[in-house]
C-alpha cells in the first residue's frame, strides 16, 4: 500500500465540487506535504479553498487544464488526481469544447506525467461511460454505451490513461464514481445538479421539476464518501492499472427524491412537476462496487437521508438567500446560454 503522507500532490479541479473536498481529505486526514490544485476556475471556486488560505501546504494556480502552465504544475509531482472537466450538459451546447476539456487535455496530461516521472496518476472518469444500465449492478465489465459527448470524452480520457499503464508503464488507476451530492455542489449554470437544485426550489416554497416520469434513477454518494474513496483508491497498489467503480449500491428514482427533500424542508405537500425528458438522460444507474471494496475495504459511511439533510443544512447556512440563489438557476440548464444584449452608449 503507498501512502500519501507527505507526499506532493497535484489536483486537476481541486476548486471545484468532489475536487475541493478531496483536497480536504487530502491536507486534512492524509497528511501530505502538499496540494497544487490547476483549476481554470470556470466551474470551481476560489471559495471553495478559502478554508485554506494562508496555509502553504494548499496553493492554487488558476489555469486551463489544456495551457503549459497546466502541464508544468506537475513537475516534482508523486500523485495527480485529474479531476478538470466539463460536464454532461455543457456537451449538449458545446460538444467540441467538451471533448477538448475531457479528453485531448487528458491525454496531454498523461504525456506530461510520463515525461515529469509521476508516481501515480489517478483519471477521475464517470458513470456517464456507462449510458443507460443494460443490466443491474453495473461492475467494471459492463458495456460502455454512452449517451452524450461529455460520457463519451470520459470514456476516451479512460482509454488514453489505459493505454499511458500498458504502453508506457505510467502508474494510472481509472476511477468511475457514480452521483455524487453534498456540500459545494453545484446549482446554477449547465454544471447544475438535481439535488441541490431541488433544495433551493423547496426552500423558496416551489415544487421540484423532474424531467420525464420520474422513475428514473440513480446511484448517489456523499461527496465525503467519494473524497475518501479517491484517495484510498489512490494508495493501493494493486489497483494501478485497473478500472474501479465508486458508489453506493443503492438506487433512488429522481421522484423518490424529490418526495425526500420535500419532506426533509418540512414541505411535503410539494408534489413534483413532471415535465418532458432531458435531452442525453440516463435511464437506470445502480453501482456494483464490490471490485473498489475487495481492493480496499472501502464501504461508503453516510447514509442517503441523513446526507441530503447534511446538504439542506448547508443550503440554510449560505450567505445568499434561496430565493437569490433561485434567480442563478436555469430550468433548461443543458441549452446554450443566451447572448447578453449589447446597450449602446
Amino acid at each position: 500500500m503507498t501512502s500519501l503522507v507527505g507526499a506532493r500532490v497535484v489536483v486537476t479541479g481541486g476548486a471545484g465540487f468532489i475536487g475541493s473536498h478531496l483536497v480536504d481529505e487530502l491536507a486534512t486526514r492524509r497528511h501530505v506535504a502538499e496540494v497544487t490544485v490547476v483549476d481554470s476556475l470556470v466551474n470551481g471556486s476560489r471559495a471553495n479553498l478559502a478554508h485554506w488560505n494562508g496555509d502553504p501546504r494548499v496553493r492554487l494556480i488558476e489555469a486551463d487544464i489544456r495551457s503549459g502552465t497546466a502541464m508544468r504544475a506537475l513537475e516534482g509531482a508523486d500523485v495527480v488526481f485529474h479531476l478538470a472537466c466539463l460536464g454532461v450538459r455543457h456537451s449538449l451546447h458545446d460538444p467540441i469544447a467538451n471533448h477538448e476539456v475531457n479528453a485531448t487535455a487528458t491525454l496531454q496530461l498523461l504525456e506530461r506525467a510520463r515525461a515529469v516521472g509521476v508516481g501515480r496518476f489517478v483519471h477521475v472518469s464517470s458513470s456517464a461511460v456507462f449510458g443507460t444500465a443494460q443490466r443491474v449492478p453495473m461492475d467494471e465489465r459492463h458495456p460502455t454505451w454512452p449517451e452524450t459527448v461529455y460520457g463519451a470524452s470520459k470514456l476516451a480520457g479512460e482509454a488514453y490513461a489505459r493505454s499511458a499503464y500498458r504502453r508506457h508503464d505510467l502508474p494510472v488507476i481509472v476511477v468511475r464514481p457514480f452521483s455524487t451530492y453534498g456540500p459545494r455542489s453545484h446549482f446554477a449554470g449547465d454544471s447544475g445538479e438535481v439535488l441541490p437544485r431541488t433544495i433551493i426550489r423547496n426552500l423558496c416554497g416551489l415544487p421540484a421539476l423532474v424531467y420525464g416520469d420520474g422513475r428514473q434513477t440513480r446511484d448517489f454518494m456523499h461527496v465525503s464518501d467519494t473524497a475518501r474513496g479517491l484517495a484510498t483508491i489512490a494508495q493501493c497498489d494493486a489497483a494501478v492499472g485497473s478500472t474501479v467503480n465508486l458508489g453506493s449500491g443503492e438506487e433512488i428514482s429522481i421522484e423518490a427524491l424529490a418526495r425526500t427533500v420535500a419532506w426533509l424542508i418540512g414541505r411535503p405537500d410539494l408534489d413534483p412537476i413532471l415535465l418532458e425528458p432531458r435531452p442525453g438522460d440516463v435511464r437506470r444507474l445502480l453501482v456494483d462496487a464490490h471490485l473498489m471494496h475487495r481492493l480496499t475495504g472501502f464501504t461508503p459511511a453516510m447514509p442517503f437521508d441523513a446526507g441530503v439533510a447534511d446538504l439542506v443544512r448547508w443550503f440554510r447556512s449560505r450567505p445568499r438567500t434561496p430565493e437569490q440563489m433561485l434567480e442563478r438557476i436555469e430550468d433548461r440548464n443543458w441549452e446554450a446560454p443566451r447572448p447578453v444584449a449589447q446597450v449602446s452608449a
